[in-house]
C-alpha cells in the first residue's frame, strides 16, 4: 500500500478513453538492430487479467496495446480455450471480464456500459447508470453490485449557480485532492436486481436489466472501493446470496487523511444492517473473501494505523463463532494477495528475497511454496483447483501461466513435497523477444556498513563482455517499501535501459520488503540514514569487485523515494557520480509534509510535524532534506515530474531544477502538465525514454 511508491500497476479504474476511433490491434514491428527500444517497448501487448469460467474451462484474459502515433490505446478482451492450444474462440474490445455463470456467458465493460456477451453477440445490461467503474453478481446471477461516483460535497456551481463559469474552489477541510484528481465524489456500492430473460433449450440470452438500486452507503461519503487503488476486489458476496462483505475506512475529510484505518464490514441485503467484524484491528484490513461453502471469511491485515507499509496479514474469521486467526503468523513475510483454493486451504503471494512467489496455506497455518525461479507471480483466479497466475521477470512481460495442483499430490510421498508443474499458456510478445539480445540479471549478496546481508540484482547489457567496462547506473527504488523484486515496468525497465550498454546496479536497501520485518521497517524516520549507506555501498562493492564497472563513470537514477535519493545523494557521493535523475522525487521535506495529500504517511514515516522541535525523530528527517545540501550539489542533474502528481507536487521537481542552475550545475527538466505520479501516454512515454537516454549518454559516455 506504499503511499509515494513507484509501483508498476496501475489503480483498478480504466485509464481507457471512450473514442469513436478504430481500435488499436497488435502492431507489427521490425526492430532495426537487436536492441529493446522506447517504440518497441511501447508496441508490446500488456496483459492484465485472467479469468477460467468453471463450467467450460475457457480462459478470458485482457491485453492492451497502445498507438503511439494516435496516442491512446484499446484494450482487448480475449476468449480462449486453453485444452486445445490457446485456440481463440472470440477476441473484442471491452474491459473487466467475468463469467456470467450460464455455459460460455461473459459479461464486460466497454464506454461505461455493462454487456452480456453469449456466441460472440453482446446483450447491453439495462437500466446501468452512466460511468460505472465496476461490477460483481452475486452467487445467485439474480442481483449486480455497481460502483458509481457520488457528490462529496457542495461545489461552488452548487453554491452560486449565477457563476456557472467560475473555476475557482472553496475547500474547507483535507484531502480535497487524491492522487491526481480533485475530489469532488467518492465512489460507493450500489446493488440492483436482475432480470435475465432467455428462450430455447441452449438456454439462450434475449435481454437483461436491472432497477431497483439500493446505495449499501447511502447519506455517507465514505468510499467503496478507496481511491486511489482499489477496485472491486474490495467487496465480496457470500455464497448464501444474503450478504456483502465490503472495505470501507468511515472516515473523511482530516479524519481520513491521517488515518489507515479500514475495517471489514458485513453488510445485510434484507435488513440493510451493517456490522464491523474488525473493529479492534488499527490499519488496514482490506479484501475480503467468503470460503466457497460460505462458512468462513479471510482478509488482509494491517495491525498499526497510519502505517500504510506495515506487514500485511492473512486473516480468517469462522463466521459461526466469531473467532479470528492471523493465518501467516509464523512467517516473516508480508502477503501481497490471496484466494481460496477450496474449504481448507488457500493461496497467497509474498515476496521473499526479491521473488515474489505463490503459496499454499490449510487452516492450521502450515506452508507449501507452488513456484519457484526468478520471477514475480500474480493470481489470476482459481478454477476447479488449477491456479491461473499472471508471471513476469526483469526479462519479460506479463504472460499468462496455469498450475495444475492436482500433479503435487500425484508425487510419491518418498520424495516429499514436490513443486507443481507450471505452463505457459501465452506468448504475447515471442515476435519482440526473438528479434533482441536481453541483458542477463544476477543476484549478489553484498554486506552492509552494519554487517547485514544485502541482496543487489546486477543487470548486464547485451552482447555483455566481461573484459570491457561499462558506464554503470545505481537504480533506487521508489515506495519507501517497495520491493526491487523481478518487476518489469513499462518505463523504469531494466532490458531498456541496459541496452543503452549501461550496469544496473539495483539494491534491496534498508526498508523494502522481502527480508523480514526488521529490514522493512527500518526506513521509518530514517530518510537520510541506513538506506543511503546502502546505496553507497552497493555501488561502491560493485566498482570494487565487479571488473566491468566503469567507475568513472556512475550515474544514479530513481523515481518517489528513489527520486528524493537522487536528491539526497547529490548532496553527498563525494564525486562518485558524473549525473543524476530524479523522478517525482522530494526535495524539500518541510514542504512535502504539507503538500502531501495522504498526511498518514508523512506522519508515520517522517516521525512527525516538522515544527514538533522535541520530536527527536522529525528533526532528523527534516535535517535531512535534500534542499539543505544543494551548496554540495556539483553534478549534472535531470528532474522529470507530473504536475497532475499531487502525491508529491510538481513544485519539488521545478525546486530542484532551479537550484541546480542557480548554482551552476547542469541541469534540465522535464516536466509534463498531463501526467500524475506515472507517466501514462504513449507519445509523453516515448519522449521520457528519449530525453532519460540523452542525458545518461551525454555525460557518461
Amino acid at each position: 500500500m506504499a503511499s509515494i511508491a513507484f509501483m508498476t500497476l496501475g489503480c483498478n479504474r480504466s485509464q481507457e478513453t471512450t473514442t469513436d476511433k478504430a481500435p488499436i490491434t497488435k502492431p507489427q514491428i521490425t526492430i532495426l538492430g537487436d536492441r529493446l527500444t522506447p517504440e518497441a517497448l511501447w508496441a508490446m501487448g500488456r496483459i492484465g487479467s485472467v479469468n477460467a469460467d468453471i463450467e467450460t474451462g475457457w480462459l478470458a484474459y485482457t491485453v492492451s496495446y497502445y498507438s503511439v502515433a494516435e496516442n491512446r490505446s484499446t484494450t482487448w478482451i480475449r476468449i480462449c480455450n486453453p485444452f486445445e492450444d490457446m485456440q481463440v474462440m472470440d477476441e473484442f474490445v471491452g474491459s473487466d471480464p467475468a463469467w456470467f455463470g450460464n455455459s460460455g456467458v461473459l459479461s464486460y465493460l466497454k464506454g461505461g456500459k455493462l454487456y452480456l456477451r453469449q456466441d460472440k453477440k453482446d446483450i447491453e445490461v439495462t437500466g446501468v447508470p452512466e460511468g460505472i467503474e465496476g461490477y460483481l453478481w452475486s452467487p445467485m446471477r439474480d442481483k449486480v453490485i455497481l460502483i458509481q461516483t457520488v457528490k462529496s460535497h457542495e461545489t461552488t456551481a452548487d453554491k452560486y449557480p449565477d457563476l456557472p463559469l467560475a473555476t475557482g474552489r472553496v475547500v474547507d477541510d483535507l484531502l480535497y485532492k487524491h492522487w491526481d484528481e480533485w475530489v469532488d465524489e467518492v465512489p460507493q456500492p450500489f446493488v440492483y436486481k436482475l432480470e435475465v430473460n432467455y428462450y430455447g433449450e441452449g438456454e439462450q440470452i434475449t435481454s437483461a436489466k436491472i432497477s431497483g438500486g439500493v446505495n449499501m452507503l447511502e447519506g455517507t461519503t465514505f468510499e467503496c472501493p478507496m481511491r486511489p487503488f482499489g477496485g472491486i476486489e474490495q467487496l465480496a458476496w457470500n455464497p448464501n446470496n444474503k450478504e456483502i462483505a465490503y472495505t470501507c475506512r468511515k472516515k473523511t475529510g482530516l479524519d481520513y487523511a491521517v488515518s489507515t484505518n479500514s475495517d471489514i464490514w458485513l453488510y445485510d441485503i434484507k435488513t440493510k444492517q451493517h456490522r464491523n467484524i474488525t473493529p479492534d484491528n488499527g490499519g488496514y484490513d482490506i479484501n475480503p473473501a467468503y470460503s466457497p461453502d460460505g462458512t468462513k471469511i479471510a482478509w488482509l491485515s494491517m495491525e498499526h494505523d497510519g502505517y500504510e507499509s506495515d506487514e500485511n496479514r492473512l486473516f480468517i474469521m469462522d463466521l459461526a463463532s466469531g473467532k479470528q486467526t492471523f493465518l501467516t503468523k509464523q512467517l516473516d513475510m508480508s502477503v501481497d494477495e490471496f484466494a481460496w483454493l477450496n474449504d481448507h486451504s488457500l493461496v497467497f503471494t509474498a515476496c521473499y528475497h526479491a521473488l515474489v512467489q505463490l503459496y499454499r496455506i490449510d487452516l492450521e497455518g502450515t506452508t507449501t511454496m507452488l513456484t519457484e525461479g526468478q520471477y514475480d507471480h500474480v493470481i489470476g483466479n482459481i478454477c476447479d483447483n488449477d491456479i491461473y497466475l499472471l508471471r513476469h521477470s526483469m526479462r519479460e512481460a506479463n504472460e499468462v501461466f496455469v498450475i495444475r495442483t492436482q500433479a503435487e499430490t500425484d508425487a510419491p510421498e518418498e520424495q516429499g513435497v514436490q513443486i507443481p508443474e507450471i505452463r505457459q499458456l501465452t506468448h504475447e510478445n515471442d515476435n519482440i523477444y526473438s528479434q533482441i539480445e536481453r541483458g542477463q540479471v544476477i543476484p549478489r549478496w553484498q554486506k552492509t556498513t552494519d554487517g547485514k546481508d544485502m541482496l543487489t540484482w546486477i543487470i548486464l547489457p547485451p552482447h555483455f563482455d566481461a573484459s570491457k567496462k561499462y558506464p554503470t547506473l545505481l537504480y533506487c527504488e521508489g515506495g519507501p517499501q517497495s520491493p526491487v523484486s523481478q518487476f518489469w515496468s513499462f518505463r523504469w525497465n531494466f532490458m531498456m535501459m541496459s541496452a543503452g550498454d549501461y550496469v544496473i546496479v539495483a539494491p534491496n536497501r534498508r526498508g523494502l520488503p522481502g527480508f523480514g520485518k526488521e529490514w522493512n521497517e527500518q526506513i521509518s524516520g530514517d530518510y537520510g540514514g541506513q538506506c543511503m549507506k546502502d546505496y553507497l555501498t552497493a555501488i561502491d562493492e560493485a566498482c570494487a569487485n565487479l571488473s566491468y564497472v566503469d567507475k568513472e563513470h556512475l550515474g544514479c537514477v530513481g523515481a518517489s523515494f528513489g527520486g528524493f535519493s537522487v536528491y539526497w545523494l547529490a548532496g553527498h557521493h563525494n564525486k562518485r557520480f558524473k549525473a543524476f535523475i530524479a523522478h517525482d522525487g522530494i526535495f524539500n521535506m518541510e514542504m512535502q509534509y504539507l503538500e502531501t495529500e495522504e498526511k498518514w504517511f508523512a506522519d508515520w514515516d517522517m516521525g512527525g510535524a516538522y515544527w514538533d522541535k522535541d520530536n527527536k525523530i522529525a528533526q532528523r528527517t527534516f535535517a535531512n532534506s535534500p534542499h539543505l545540501f544543494v551548496d554540495k550539489w556539483d553534478t549534472p542533474i535531470l528532474c522529470i515530474h507530473g504536475e497532475k502528481d499531487y502525491r508529491i507536487l510538481a513544485n519539488q521537481g521545478m525546486a530542484a531544477f532551479d537550484a541546480a542552475k542557480m548554482r551552476g550545475v547542469p541541469a534540465e527538466l522535464l516536466i509534463f502538465p498531463d501526467e500524475n505520479h506515472w507517466v501514462l501516454k504513449p507519445q509523453n512515454g516515448i519522449l521520457w525514454q528519449r530525453t532519460f537516454r540523452e542525458w545518461l549518454d551525454r555525460w557518461l559516455k
